[in-house]
């Protein structure tokens, strides 16, 4: 059956499928299916096929391919837009196999081989890439260069004198440990999922054949299981195929405000725009106008909207739409919030919480010698806050002191998601770029160099912030702005936070140092490491002797210079 997304730029595929019992006669223990949504669901989640074979001692082990199969076919969906494939489909796969063992934990503590326990190959084709999930011995397969080319590796342990046992398996422990894989798409791609009732009795040849001979992909699915049976399979027997016609030709989208709706003319106080009543502008800039509001309801938001200057560029009104389609996504009180908006609007805007207070800026600037605890305390808060878009599969990308308000309760809140990266969205993409979406002066340095970016990116960025507060400047000065290849990198030297003007425990510099490290790989694996390390040292680490001109290099120098003096002057003395 071929499927499209309803578009002619969708992704276009052809599936086949077979399953039949063994001669064994305890029935079908294998389930397979697959799941073709439209539209949206489509471009932003992909088509997902998946099998499962239970074990053949379990009289219940076709219980639990059933539960796998439809909880990857169904679960996967109700997942967040905004996680990757991998993300999503590790979640509901952890979960299911949590659930199975506790099946057989409560009824068949002494005997887990007698349980709940199958084996599970997914393959999900979401825009240009193919994703493979895969525990026990099923296969996924691709048809390559006229050959079959094997995806997956068995998870068995050889016996002597009788079958493989698997080495793992849903059910079979407390945790699950999946193989994944990502595959670029070509049109004409052709995948292959089998139980090993098929694939360890079939022959290339004769698989190669039936999918070029067949006239459909089930005929093709039938004549390869019947080939399984003649050369002597007495096993459950599944395949299901799947050709690649077409990719979508455009970068995946959400469905947010259309881009087709017109710009607003620039609303005056007390004007009205779709029940929203225009109070008075509290933000401009050559991309954006931001005016506080009162909504139908009585609260008060933030109406934006897009500059007239933006409308040849088109690539900033997808990103701008997006902000309300982010805020909506993400549940943190150190978030702004997208506030009730109309269903049907008049213009391009959107609406989020208005949030009273002032810029992280603003506040630094009135508070330019504030306390370590302090400080620690609004880095918890924009810990959480960070903590709230990696937990999605996001990335703020412009983590500045210029997009984090301070309510009046004191309360953290990061704004503007405009430069916000959906990694869901991004792997969907034909190619990546880790293009430069924040300022300079506090993106990691590996946006510059062409470095993979991921969560240590935006903790660089919080390192910045954070050492800006105590410091009243930045770690590297305006060098890491500066830089462009990986020898400047390099180059870039870290000046201690502690010094006359700032006496900062010495645990918490180093922590900042490690935060801002021009290496990503040596910044800290969590946020939460980042956080503990900003309240107390390392345990076992004592504290360590900092050499002047590290504490003070301005004092040490002035002292250095004093002592060249005064042994000038005695040397003059002395002629």
């Amino acid at each position: 059956m071929a499927h499209d997304g309803g578009s002619p730029d969708g992704l276009v595929v052809d599936i086949g499928q077979h399953s039949r019992a063994g001669a064994t006669g305890h029935g079908n223990q294998d389930f397979y299916g697959a799941t073709l949504p439209q539209g949206g669901v489509l471009r932003l989640k992909g088509i997902t096929l998946a099998l499962a074979d239970g074990i053949s001692p379990s009289p219940v082990s076709h219980e639990a391919a059933e539960i796998a199969v439809k909880s990857v076919l169904t679960d996967y969906y109700e997942t967040s837009d905004a996680w990757t494939v991998k993300t999503a489909a590790s979640n509901v796969i952890a979960a299911t196999n949590a659930w199975l063992y506790g099946l057989n934990r409560s009824s068949l503590p002494e005997r887990t081989e007698l349980g709940h326990i199958c084996t599970l190959s997914a393959l999900i084709l979401k825009g240009h890439y193919a994703h493979v999930v895969h525990i026990g011995d099923s296969r996924v397969w691709r048809v390559s260069n006229g050959s079959l080319e094997p995806l997956t590796v068995d998870h068995v342990n050889p016996m002597v004198g009788s079958a493989p046992q698997l080495s793992r398996a849903l059910g079979l422990d407390q945790n699950v440990a999946l193989d994944y894989r990502e595959v670029a798409l070509q049109p004409g791609d052709i995948f292959l999922l089998t139980t090993d009732g098929v694939h360890d009795h079939w022959h290339p040849k004769d698989v190669l054949d039936a999918l070029s001979q067949a006239a459909t992909l089930d005929e093709a699915a039938s004549n390869i299981c019947d080939a399984a049976r003649a050369a002597g399979s007495r096993d459950d027997a599944t395949i299901q195929i799947v050709d690649v016609k077409a990719l979508p030709a455009s970068d995946p989208m959400p469905d947010t405000v259309s881009e087709a709706l017109p710009f607003l003319p620039l609303p005056a106080p007390g004007d009205m725009v779709d029940g929203f009543r225009v109070v008075r502008k509290i933000h401009e800039n050559n991309r954006s106008h931001i005016f506080l509001a009162i909504s139908p309801d009585g609260d008060k938001v933030a109406l934006k909207m897009p500059a007239s200057e933006t409308k040849s560029d088109p690539a900033y009104i997808r990103l701008f739409l997006l902000e309300e389609w982010i805020a909506r996504r993400l549940c943190s009180p150190y978030v702004v919030r997208a506030a009730k908006a109309p269903e049907m609007r008049s213009g391009l805007y959107v609406v989020t919480e208005f949030i009273e207070g002032k810029t992280l800026r603003q506040w630094m600037l009135d508070n330019p010698h504030p306390t370590i605890d302090v400080v620690r305390g609004l880095a918890c808060q924009m810990i959480s806050g960070l903590r709230a878009f990696h937990r999605k599969d996001m990335l703020h990308q412009d983590f500045r002191p210029e997009n984090l308000m301070i309510d009046q309760d004191g309360t953290v809140k990061i704004i503007d998601l405009g430069s916000t990266r959906i990694q869901g969205i991004e792997e969907a993409k034909e190619q990546s770029f880790n293009s430069i979406l924040g300022t300079l002066q506090y993106t990691a340095p590996e946006y510059f160099v062409g470095d993979p970016i991921g969560v240590r990116s935006d903790q660089y960025s919080l390192g910045v912030v954070l050492y800006e507060m105590l410091c009243g400047r930045l770690p590297y000065g305006a060098d890491a702005a500066r830089v462009q290849n990986r020898k400047q990198r390099a180059r870039l030297s870290y000046r201690t936070a502690i010094d006359s003007a700032n006496a900062a425990p010495f645990w918490v510099d180093d922590a900042l140092r490690k935060a801002t490290h021009p290496l990503s790989q040596h910044r800290f694996n969590r946020l939460s490491e980042l956080e503990a390390a900003l309240h107390a040292p390392t345990p076992g680490k004592l504290a360590r002797y900092r050499p002047l001109a590290e504490r003070d290099p301005v004092r040490f120098w002035q002292i250095l210079t004093g002592v060249f003096a005064v042994m000038c002057l005695i040397l003059i003395t002395q002629i």
